[in-house]
C-alpha cells in the first residue's frame, strides 16, 4: 500500500511539474548552481590535496619532515609561510639537527631546506616571485625532481654555483638552456650548472614552485644571514616504508634531546604532509562555500515560492482530494515530494555540471585536475535533499492545513 502510494505521489509530483516546464526548469538551475558551486570548490581543494599524497607515494611512504614550531597547525603552516614569504627568520632547527637525523639507522638522507628572501636578477631582468633555496646534494635523494641540463649543486661544485627551474631560465635568459650562464642575487655572482626539468606543478609538500626556484648551497645561503643556517625544513627518506614509524619514533627522541627537551618542532609523514596544503586550501573553501550557500538559499526559495503558487493554484484539487478521504500526511507528502524532486534534480545536475566546470577550470588555469571523493557526493545529494525539505515543508503543510470546504467554495 505504502508503495503505491508513494509510486502516486511521484506520478503526480511529474506531472505537476512538467504541466509548467519553464517555472520548473528555472527553479532546478537556482539549485544546480548552487550545487555546482559548492561541488566545483570541494573537487578542487581535494585535487590539490591529493597531489601531496601521490608525490609522497611515488617515495614509496619513506618521507617525513621536519619543522619548527609545537607539533600541529603551527608546524604544518611553518614551511608554507616560509615560502610565501621567502624569509629567513629565526628557526629552532639547526646544523646539528640534520646530521643528527643522518646518523639515525635506516636514514638514506637528510636534506636542509632553508629559504631566502631577495631577488634574481641577469641581465638587466629581474622576474617577480622568484623563490631561492639553501640546500645539500642530499635534496635530490629526498624529493623526486628531474634535471633537463647539467647537474644539481653536489660536494665538488663552488659555492657560487645555481640550479635553476626552467621557467626563470627562460625568463632570465630567453632559453631553458642557461647552463654557464651567471645570475646574481644578494650582491653575489652564482654560476648556473643545472636547470631543472619543467614541473608545471608548484604544489608539493616542499611548498616550492620548482619552475621558478633558485638552488644554491647551503653554505652559500649562510653567508646571507651572517653565517647563520636559518633551516625552515629538514626533509628525511628512509631505506624502506617499513622503518619509517621507527625512525620517526628515534628523531623525536634524539631532536628532543638536542633541544634540551623543547618540543619546539614537529615531525610530519603520510598524511600529515598535505596539512600547510589541506590548510590552505580549506580556509578558501570555507569561504567560497559560504558565498555558494547564498546561491543554495536562492534555489531554495525558487522551490519555496512555484510551490506557494503551485498550492494556491490548485487549491480546488486539494478540496477534492481531502473531501474524498485523502489525510493530512498524503497531501503533506504530496507536496514535499514535488519540492524534493526539484531539489534532487537540481542537486544531480548541479553535481555533474560542478565537475565539467572544475575541470576547464583546472585545464586551463591550474595544474592539477579536480578529484573525485565519496565525500563530495554524499555532500551534494545531503544539500539537495535538505534544501528540498526545508524549503518544500511550508508549502506542503500550508496545503494540508487548507480546509477542504473553504477550498471548493472558493474554487467552485
Amino acid at each position: 500500500m505504502m508503495r503505491l502510494l508513494v509510486i502516486n505521489h511521484l506520478t503526480n509530483a511529474y506531472e505537476a511539474l512538467r504541466s509548467n516546464r519553464l517555472r520548473t526548469f528555472l527553479t532546478i538551475l537556482g539549485v544546480t548552481i548552487g550545487v555546482a558551486s559548492i561541488v566545483v570548490i570541494l573537487s578542487l581543494s581535494a585535487g590539490a590535496a591529493k597531489i601531496i599524497s601521490d608525490q609522497v607515494d611515488q617515495l614509496g611512504g619513506t618521507i617525513a619532515v621536519v619543522r619548527p614550531g609545537s607539533p600541529g597547525h603551527d608546524a604544518e603552516l611553518s614551511g608554507l609561510t616560509a615560502a610565501l614569504a621567502g624569509n629567513t627568520t629565526t628557526s629552532s632547527l639547526t646544523e646539528h639537527d640534520v646530521d643528527t637525523l643522518q646518523s639515525i639507522q635506516n636514514v638514506s638522507a637528510a636534506a636542509p631546506v632553508m629559504f631566502i628572501g631577495g631577488s634574481v636578477t641577469a641581465k638587466g631582468s629581474t622576474p617577480k616571485d622568484v623563490s631561492i633555496i639553501a640546500t645539500t646534494p642530499a635534496f635530490t635523494q629526498v624529493t623526486p625532481i628531474k634535471m633537463s641540463d647539467g647537474q644539481f649543486i653536489d660536494s665538488v661544485t663552488d659555492d657560487d654555483t645555481a640550479v635553476i627551474g626552467s621557467q626563470l631560465s627562460i625568463d632570465l635568459f630567453g632559453t631553458d638552456q642557461s647552463a654557464g650562464r651567471t645570475l646574481h642575487t644578494h650582491g653575489k655572482q652564482f654560476t648556473v650548472i643545472g636547470i631543472l626539468k619543467a614541473n608545471n606543478n608548484p604544489v608539493n609538500y616542499n611548498n616550492i614552485d620548482y619552475d621558478h626556484a633558485v638552488f644554491i648551497s647551503l653554505q652559500s645561503g649562510k653567508s646571507f644571514n651572517q653565517g647563520v643556517a636559518a633551516i625552515q625544513q629538514i626533509n628525511i627518506r628512509t631505506n624502506s616504508q617499513d622503518a619509517l614509524n621507527g625512525v620517526v619514533s628515534v628523531a623525536d627522541k634524539q631532536l628532543a634531546a638536542n633541544h634540551n627537551g623543547e618540543k619546539d618542532y614537529a615531525i610530519l609523514s603520510g598524511s600529515n604532509l598535505a596539512g600547510p596544503t589541506n590548510t590552505l586550501f580549506g580556509s578558501f573553501a570555507v569561504m567560497l562555500v559560504v558565498v555558494a550557500a547564498i546561491s543554495l538559499i536562492v534555489g531554495g526559495i525558487g522551490i519555496m515560492n512555484i510551490m506557494l503558487v503551485g498550492v494556491t493554484e490548485r487549491t480546488r484539487e486539494i478540496g477534492i482530494r481531502k473531501a474524498i478521504g485523502a489525510s493530512v500526511s498524503h497531501i503533506t507528502w504530496q507536496f514535499l515530494i514535488e519540492a524534493l524532486t526539484m531539489s534532487i534534480a537540481g542537486g544531480i545536475c548541479g553535481y555533474l555540471v560542478g565537475y565539467l566546470v572544475a575541470f576547464s577550470i583546472a585545464r586551463t588555469f591550474l595544474t592539477f585536475d579536480p578529484a573525485f571523493t565519496w565525500f563530495i557526493m554524499y555532500c551534494s545529494a545531503a544539500i539537495s535533499l535538505f534544501v528540498g525539505i526545508i524549503f518544500g515543508l511550508y508549502p506542503a503543510i500550508r496545503a494540508a492545513n487548507k480546509d477542504p470546504i473553504e477550498a471548493l467554495r472558493n474554487y467552485h
